[in-house]
């Protein structure tokens, strides 16, 4: 295993000392939660000392607006008698598309997604951009997708949401482009959801990347396994314990480990070391 390096007595140490920062590991249900039910859900993300779950759309734990009112008060309770804090939920919804009606249907639907996750006891929902269509103008798409981030945003602020915007798509998960979005988001609402995607490593680099849009970070980062791949997770979490930041650093892995509990376990370990790294 790669995290083996660390051994019993340096993972306690990290602990202690990554308890100074504010930021807590949780998961995104994306791949390792996805065939869980949820009180297993709750169960495994207890024993792995994970601290937050993201649920996503269409996985086996089945939250979704189906739920009656008595259902929801069940997932609400459920998450207020464990350890594990529901952060929200992550949805697909997006504003990008030509088809206008299609836009309207995913603003409408995102509002009933926000209702589920404010009777939950949750804290916000996760959407994203896409895409930045051929056939309108950049400038065009940009607006309209401001535009609708600000509609949701509005209805989630009466409901005590927020609106988490995953730094996603092909063209929009380019930082310059996100930031040219956001310049024109009016509700406080409204968050960036960072994400880790290779294109935040683009010229000026990472740190400048980061800068130009962390007064708009809300309290959900999304990270991919911490040792895997190339992504320079030691000099984000650097950034982000610089920055003081106090949200749910979410697992959203791609790896298919046999004891996904054990793989948990592993990168837990391998956040606080990082975070005691930074400190």
């Amino acid at each position: 295993m790669a995290g083996a390096g660390l051994s019993l007595l340096n993972a306690s140490a990290f602990a202690e000392v990554a308890k100074k920062s504010k930021m807590n590991l949780g998961l995104v249900t994306y791949q390792w939660g996805k065939d869980w039910d949820l009180p297993t859900l709750i169960t495994n993300c207890e024993k792995a000392g994970f601290k937050a779950v993201e649920l996503r759309t269409e996985h086996a734990h089945g939250v979704e607006t189906s739920l009656s009112a008595s259902q929801r008060a069940d997932v609400k309770k459920r998450f207020a008698d464990s350890d594990v804090t529901c952060v929200g939920y992550g949805s697909n919804f997006d504003y990008h598309h030509v088809d206008q009606a299609r836009v309207k249907k995913n603003i409408e639907g995102t509002k009933e997604y926000i209702k589920l996750c404010k009777d939950i006891g949750a804290t916000g929902i996760k959407v994203k951009p896409n895409g930045l269509p051929e056939e309108v103008s950049k400038e065009k798409t940009i607006a309209q997708i401001a535009a609708s981030f600000n509609e949701v945003g509005k209805y989630a602020s009466d409901m005590g949401q927020l609106v988490r915007v995953e730094v996603h798509g092909k063209l929009t998960q380019q930082l310059p482009n996100m930031k040219a979005i956001f310049d024109q988001v009016t509700e406080k609402s409204v968050k960036i959801c960072w994400n880790c995607n290779d294109q935040d490593l683009l010229p000026p680099g990472l740190e400048a990347n980061f800068n130009s849009v962390k007064k708009w970070f809300g309290d959900t980062v999304h990270i991919r396994e911490l040792n895997v791949g190339d992504y320079p997770y030691q000099e984000l979490m650097d950034l982000f314990v610089g920055m003081n930041y106090k949200g749910y650093i979410l697992l959203e892995a791609r790896t298919s480990p046999s004891d996904r509990i054990a793989a948990m376990k592993e990168q837990l370990e391998i956040f606080n070391s990082m975070i005691a790294k930074a400190q």
